[in-house]
Order: C-alpha cells, then structure tokens, then sequence
C-alpha cells in the first residue's frame, strides 16, 4: 500500500510539474509566477510525503488490529492492562490521523481537479490568443501584399514617421505643461512670499485700487440706468409709421363720433318738434273745447255772442304773435344755417389743403426714411 501510495504522489508530482511547465511555456508565464507554482508544488510533495508516512503506520496498525488474539499472543508478550491502555490510546490516536490524512487527501484531489480546469480553461485562452494571433498575423500579410501590390510603402514609412513624430510631440507637450505648472506654482510662491516679505506696501496699494474700482463700478451702473432710462424715453416715443396709424385710428374715430353726433342731433331736433307738435295740439284742443263750451250761450243770448267774439280776437291776437315769433326764431335758423354753410366751405377747403399737405408730409417722410436707411 505504501509503494502504490509513494507511486500515486510521484505519479501527481510530475503530473502537476509537467501541466505548470506546458502552461507556463505556453501562455508565457512570468518567472514569478512559475517560481510560486513550485513553490505551492513543493509544499504539496512534502504533504504527500506526510501522508504516505502515516498511511505506512496505519499499515501497521490495521495489520495489529486485524490480527486476532491468538495471533497477537503468539507475535507479542502479554501486556499489563496499562500497557494495554496506552496502546489502544495510541491506536485511536493513529485511526484519528489516519481520518485527517484521508480527508486531506481528499482535499487535495479537490484542489488537482481544480487545477486541472484552471489548467484546461488556460489552454483554451491560449488557443483563443493563438487564434487571434494568426488572424492577425494573416492580416498583416495582406496588408503588407497590398501595400507592395500598390507601391504605396514609401506612404506608409512616412505615415509611421509622422506617428512616431506625434507621439514625441504629445509626451514634449506633456512635459512642458508639467515644466509650464511647476513654473507657475514656483511664481505664485514667489509672488506670495515676495508681497508678505519684499513689498510691504502693496496690500495698501491693492485696498486703494480696489475701492476705486468699487466707485468707479458704481459711477458705470449710474451711468448704466440713465442710458436706460433715455433709452426707454426713446423708446416710448412713437416712430413715424406709428404716428401714422395713430392719425388713421384717430380719423376713424372722429368720424365715428361724428356720425354719432349727427344722429344724435336729429334725434334731439325731431323730439323738440314732436313736444312742440303736442303743445300746439294740447293748445288747439283747448280752444276747441273753449269755443264749443261758449258757442251754446253765444247761440242762446247776446252776451255770450260779444264773449265768443271776444274770446276769438284774443285767440287771434295770440296766434298773430306766435306766428311772429316763430317767423323770428325762422329767420334766426336761416341766418344760422348760412354762417354754417360758409363756415362748411371754408372748412372743406381747408380739408383739401390740409389733405394735400398731408399727403406732401408722408412722400417726405417716405423720402426721409429711404435716405436713413440708404446711410
């Protein structure tokens, strides 16, 4: 059982050698690395090596245990029952080893399985790079046949030259930007330590500056609002295309207004007629119903006669005078109405000349207008 155990950890030793030396030559493994793989097989022989030495002793137990009592009689002396005590102390000692190596042979075949799938996913990765390796190697080939098939290698030297000549520049820039920032730390430290220590006065000179950039700050915003304010003044100003629209509304208006005013005025004039018909009417009733009341005595007596004629020249004198009246206030509304008439041909001439001017003061205007725009 030894043999084949010593046989089974060589068998492993050099299996695992043989899988760490493949991998490592062919993934390319550091030296490190190889180095600490030894390092863990070395460890792992020593604990093989262990194990075989207490599975020898547990040969030796198993064949005393196994043996009966006769046998054992006859190969030993006869014990005392401390010796006896000790012995099966022992015995149980080794059988508990013998467990632990079991289990940490167990252990370790966990960790060869382990290993060898490591291993195996190892040896796909690098069939993978390989792989790609060929391809891109294939690639290059093609590349480099295109290239020679159309005499463009001169084109591709300089396109590797001004690559080469971009990366010099990109690390000099990198390199003047760190020279560039350490500079500038190494002047503002300067700056800083010569304001605290050379210049003693230019903190005054700096609170001197700043408050006449504080008031000069101050003197622009006052100056700011009123340029604001005149620009808001200008803008409220209408321009001329608006004053234009204004006159239009404001025509318009009027002659709403106008017609509203005429209306209103007939409106007024055929209620005053209408009241002055009624009162006329109310009056003309009244006489009727006088005359008729007075007419039954005239026919009766003679005094009722001189009465009723009486009464009639006094209605008679009372329409004379009415009639004089309205034939004055007649006259009055003619003489009216002819102010007004010439009044509305002097005020339609004036129309037509206002018109007139006003149509010279928009061609000007438009005229004006065109020049600003052509300046």
């Amino acid at each position: 059982m030894t043999r084949t155990l010593r046989m089974y950890s060589a068998y492993v030793g050099a299996h695992l050698r043989f899988l760490v030396t493949s991998v490592a030559a062919l993934l390319d493994l550091s030296l490190e690395a190889i180095s600490l793989l030894k390092f863990r097989l070395g460890c792992r022989l020593l604990e093989l090596k262990k194990i075989v030495t207490r599975l020898t002793t547990q040969h030796l137990m198993e064949a005393i245990v196994v043996d009966s009592p006769s046998n054992l009689t006859d190969k030993f002396l006869p014990l005392t029952p401390e010796e006896q005590y000790q012995l099966q102390k022992k015995v149980a000692y080794l059988l508990f080893e013998i467990k632990e190596c079991k289990k940490n042979i167990q252990l370790l075949e966990t960790e060869h399985g382990k290993m060898e799938t490591s291993i195996k996913t190892l040896l796909c990765q690098k069939n993978e790079l390989d792989e790609r390796k060929t391809n891109i190697l294939d690639e290059t080939k093609q590349l480099h046949w295109r290239i020679g098939e159309r005499n463009c290698g001169d084109a591709v030297q300089d396109l590797i030259r001004m690559l080469k000549l971009v990366k010099d520049l990109e690390r000099k820039e990198s390199d003047f930007s760190s020279d560039s920032e350490s500079r500038h730390e190494d002047v503002l430290q300067s700056v800083t330590y010569g304001a605290r220590e050379g210049f003693p006065e230019f903190d005054q000179t700096l609170s001197q500056s700043m408050e006449k950039l504080a008031a000069a700050k101050k003197e622009l915003a006052a100056k700011l609002r009123s340029v604001l304010s005149v620009k808001r003044k200008i803008g409220d100003v209408p321009t001329q295309v608006e004053l234009i629209q204004y006159e239009r509304k404001f025509s318009e208006l009027y002659s709403q207004i106008r017609g509203k005013h005429k209306q209103t005025c007939k409106f007024y004039d055929t209620y005053n007629s209408l009241l002055e018909i009624k009162q006329l009417m109310q009056k003309e009733t009244s006489l009727l119903n006088s005359i008729n009341s007075q007419f039954q005595d005239a026919l009766t007596s003679t005094e009722g006669r001189s009465k009723l004629v009486d009464s009639m020249e006094v209605i008679v004198k009372g329409a004379q005078q009415k009639l004089e009246k309205v034939q004055l206030s007649l006259l009055a509304e003619k003489k009216n109405s002819d102010s007004l008439r010439e009044k509305y041909i002097a005020a339609v001439a004036d129309q037509r000349q206002f018109s007139s001017l006003l149509k010279d003061f928009q061609d000007e205007c438009a005229k004006n207008e065109r020049l600003r725009l052509a300046v």
